[in-house]
């Protein structure tokens, strides 16, 4: 049985260790870190007592044993990661910039992370959420469609849709994308924007119109604005609901929304409200934020409720 289930791309991230240091000038990195959006978010997601699965790809090399090594200690079922011996894992550069900006370099549309394919029928059972976020539909128009018809297969199957647009600028090249991530749109449930991806999507040029145009979509239940040091604001058809974020020495916001996701799908799963799941997101992100690295903080369940009861 499983809880929640991701399709995308899981890759190693190489970090700049000091902000303001463009990608196109020498100097020092971190890294590898275990990384990919998707494998952020899922790895949350069984941290917090979820089972969870992806399918993706990894190389047969030393950057994809950092990664499965890492999900398998989780307790996200690696199973459908297929290993690749003829490809390297895909690998993200970053580096960041004093105003909160970031900047990516990504080898990914030529690797093993994109790559699989969509599960037959019965391969996995039970499955509530799956998970989609649009870098991955991004990654390679080919992967796009073999997660289109991954979740058409489990929406048939009664399971509900979750979308985090996720856009990244650099993967931004086909606009055949427009269409994709109209049909997720039709199948999302769960919709996770920040609020330049909600006005983007829709069209609109205010929030009010564009959540507006989201619960035009008849799946959908739940929109969910992300806004960063602001919060973020839970929508749904009869009422609005604000939640705050919780204050941390930041380290590292990259994965932050990503562990955001995760930790909102655990509390759903779990029976939270809508409200509380939230706040187990802003937890999720703030211990997220504390530490150096994509998926890294101390997110488990004592620590989420620790920071919850404590701010």
């Amino acid at each position: 049985m499983t809880d929640i289930l991701t399709m995308g791309e899981i890759l190693v991230e190489i970090m700049r260790e000091h902000e303001d240091v463009p990608l196109d000038r020498a100097g020092t990195f971190k890294g590898p870190y275990p990384s990919g959006a998707p494998a952020i978010c899922i790895d949350a997601a069984a941290r917090l007592g979820c089972r969870t699965a992806i399918i993706g790809g990894v190389g047969k090399d030393d950057f994809g044993k950092c990664l499965l090594d890492r999900l398998r200690q989780d307790g996200v079922d690696v199973s459908h990661v297929l290993e690749s011996e003829e490809r390297a894992t895909g690998c993200a550069f970053v580096t960041y910039f004093g105003d909160g900006s970031r900047k990516f370099i990504f080898h990914m549309g030529n690797t093993p992370a994109v790559e699989a394919k969509a599960p037959g029928q019965g391969e996995f059972e039970g499955v509530k959420y799956m998970h989609i976020m649009g870098c991955s539909l991004m990654s390679n128009p080919v992967f796009a469609q073999e997660i289109l018809k991954t979740m058409r297969m489990f929406a048939g199957e009664g399971a509900k849709i979750s979308f985090d647009p996720n856009i990244r600028k650099e993967l931004f090249t086909d606009e055949s994308i427009h269409e994709v991530i109209g049909e997720v749109m039709e199948h999302t449930g769960i919709f996770l924007p920040g609020v330049e991806e909600l006005l983007l999507i829709t069209g609109q040029e205010t929030v009010e119109k564009a959540v507006e145009s989201c619960f035009a979509y008849p799946k959908m239940e739940i929109v969910v604005l992300k806004n960063g040091a602001k919060g973020s604001r839970i929508y749904q058809r009869d009422r609005v609901e604000e939640v705050g974020v919780y204050q941390v020495e930041q380290a590292d916001a990259t994965g932050a929304g990503d562990c955001f996701d995760g930790a909102f799908l655990a509390g759903l799963v779990q029976g939270k409200s809508v409200k509380e799941a939230a706040q187990m997101g802003a937890a999720a992100g703030a211990l997220n934020a504390a530490a150096f690295g994509p998926m890294e903080g101390k997110i488990n369940p004592g620590t989420v409720k620790e920071i919850m009861e404590r701010r």
